[in-house]
């Protein structure tokens, strides 16, 4: 049950200035104000804070919302069919709209610090407002089809920040990797809506979600929510499209928390939770989303336990949280995933950003490095990140563990234990490769550590007021988010009843905490303990190290069906119908336009006295043709 709004509802009103915000900005800023960096970081960030400022007041006027509304108006009409475009306030959206408003305030405070004096100031900043209106609209999209609009704005920005850098190779590549690995998810995703539109009639997101979709052949419902399926892991860098996401860290730093915290790559989690009621409809298509969830999580665990990137490892962490959150909701729980969710997007851009203070002081990504240039002394951003850290690992009373523990509540209820058991290794491995990181830079082999005098090519200073403001904004929401999951299941269910789903097993919580413990003592007696070489278990079998370093071959099998398929297959079809067909082509119509040239030039012999001898016979012949 909705109820329709008009453009004079305040909170339409609110919605809308809170989207075009960031939209004036960067236009404001490529138009006139990109010559003058002060400006445009303050448009930027004025835009950011309207944004921010209208998300907590829509929350806050519709936390108690009887029902979700819509502002709704015709924009594309054939026949039966009726796309809308408007604007849709109801719980995830609200809830996600406050989450992207606050990381790309935070990101943007941040930015002022770490990309002061660079060369494009203001283009980062005209790019950061693009991608928020972007991403803001998106949350906030009524129609599926308006959603894959400013889906694909929001991959186009991503593009633009991830290859910032351009003059960089590495980061171009990586930039034009993002952009076509997602776009490749995004056909199938449009397909889906194709599927949809025939099938249901509408793109309109509750009748999508309702009476619509119920009315359509069950075999399209799980065709069509695979396809959409397709857009999300190329979106959230699931399996098999996950390798783009670690290469995407050539960009800066704060993108790099932006993007991978609650923002793009988060997308592809808000849109399964947007379309929930609608893929419950098809449990074949939940099983394959749960596969594939599972999959993701357990092989980017691997990957981040013999990374040297600090980004890197963060980014192979992002990837695993959200098969996390797509098991959680894959298995039907829409709270244990918008809640993971959350609070993710809290700790994950809390370890970016400190890892950008640390790379900012030391000028390197490579943890031993960090470690041998006494990182640890930047006290701030350890702290934060440790504690980061510990929530990424679910360790209590942090964050992460609340709304851990919900998505293996939620995996305790089906019928197969695997999926139990495959989050629980997946907990063992996140706390593993969390710590094994924090270790190796809290407790450098003192053979390796840098003398006193070196200091790298960095700045040299860690975080100032602008970097340190957003770390410990995000520390206490690390601390603080895990606490609300009661008041935020009644507001996400509509139900004032509504409590926090606990453990359907009393012992959960119990092996949670455990084998979070595990994997942390595990990593302390391998890389943090005194006499530790600093070497994990996986790195002494070279085989199973080189397998997880390289990602599982994952790239180098693309690498050989593009080689296949692209130069060996379409490059020598496209050769040969270049050989066959045009250039045969050209050569035929050249050898006929040749024999055509012969026989008409042996009309033409150049002497005068011929062409008047002609001249002259025609005239005879025409005289005594009329005289007879």
């Amino acid at each position: 049950m909705t109820t329709t709004a008009t453009l004079s509802d305040p909170n339409v009103a609110t919605t809308l200035a809170a989207c075009a915000a960031p939209l004036l900005a960067f236009a404001a800023i490529f138009l006139g104000a990109r010559r003058f960096a002060r400006l445009s970081a303050g448009l930027s960030i004025g835009a950011v804070t309207v944004s921010l400022a209208g998300a907590v007041f829509l929350l806050a006027a519709n936390w108690h919302a009887e029902a979700p509304q819509v502002f709704s108006a015709s924009w594309l009409v054939s026949d039966a069919v009726r796309i809308p475009v408007g604007v849709l306030l109801d719980p995830i959206s609200l809830l996600m709209m406050t989450v992207v408003a606050v990381i790309c305030f935070l990101v943007q405070i941040y930015s002022l610090g770490y990309m002061a004096g660079d060369p494009g100031f203001s283009r980062y900043y005209g790019f950061m407002s693009l991608f928020a209106w972007a991403m803001l609209s998106l949350t906030l999209s009524s129609s599926l089809f308006q959603l894959y609009v400013f889906w694909e704005l929001v991959g186009l920005s991503s593009y633009l920040l991830i290859g910032f850098w351009y003059e960089k190779f590495s980061a171009s590549q990586a930039g034009k990797k993002a952009f076509v690995m997602t776009r490749a998810g995004d056909v199938a995703f449009m397909l889906g809506l194709f599927v949809l539109l025939v099938g249901a009639g509408t793109l309109d997101v509750t009748a999508v979600n309702g009476p619509a979709a119920a009315r359509m052949n069950p075999s399209l419902i799980t065709l069509s929510a695979l396809l959409i399926f397709g857009g999300i892991v190329g979106k959230s860098a699931q399996f098999p499209l996950l390798t783009w996401l670690p290469d995407a860290m050539e960009g800066p730093t704060p993108v790099s928390a932006l993007l991978h915290s609650a923002t793009m790559v988060a997308a592809g989690v808000f849109l399964f939770a947007r379309l929930f009621p609608f893929f419950r409809q098809s449990p074949a298509a939940m099983g394959v989303f749960l596969v594939i969830g599972t999959v993701s999580m357990l092989l980017s665990s691997t990957m981040a336990m013999v990374s040297r990137d600090i980004k890197q490892v963060w980014a192979y962490s992002t990837i695993s949280q959200l098969g996390f959150m797509i098991m959680g909701l894959a298995a039907g729980s829409f709270f244990a995933g918008v809640f993971h969710l959350t609070t993710h997007a809290g700790f994950k851009a809390l370890l970016f950003l400190c890892s950008g203070v640390v790379i900012h002081a030391l000028d390197t990504n490579d943890m031993f490095e960090i470690a041998r240039k006494k990182g640890r002394r930047l006290k701030l951003a350890m702290i934060c990140m440790t504690l980061a850290a510990a929530a990424l690992a679910g360790i209590p009373p942090l964050s992460g563990f609340f709304s851990k523990e919900s998505i293996l509540a939620a995996l305790a209820a089906l019928d197969n234990p695997i999926w139990l058991a495959a989050a629980l290794l997946g907990v063992l491995l996140t706390a593993y490769y969390a710590f094994r990181l924090i270790f190796i830079i809290l407790f450098p082999r003192p053979e390796l550590v840098q003398p006193e005098s070196g200091r790298g090519h960095g700045s040299g200073h860690g975080a100032g007021t602008a970097m340190g403001s957003a770390l410990v904004v995000l520390a206490a929401a690390t601390l603080a988010l895990g606490f609300a999951a009661a008041p935020l299941a009644r507001f996400l269910s509509g139900d004032p009843a509504a409590a926090h789903p606990g453990p359907h097993l009393p012992w959960l919580p119990y092996a949670g905490i455990g084998l979070a413990a595990g994997g942390l003592l595990l990593a302390w007696f391998e890389f943090g303990r005194p006499a530790a070489d600093q070497k994990g278990f996986v790195e002494r079998v070279p085989a199973l190290a080189a397998l997880f370093a390289n990602r599982w071959y994952i790239d180098v099998f693309y690498a050989r069906l593009i080689s296949r398929l692209v130069d060996r297959g379409l490059a020598w079809l496209c050769a040969k119908t270049d050989q066959r067909v045009i250039d045969a082509g050209l050569d035929a119509a050249s050898k006929h336009i040749i024999r055509s040239s012969g026989v008409l030039s042996a009309l033409q012999s150049g002497m005068i006295q011929h062409r008047l001898l002609v001249l002259f016979a025609v005239v005879v012949m025409l005289g005594l043709y009329f005289i007879a």
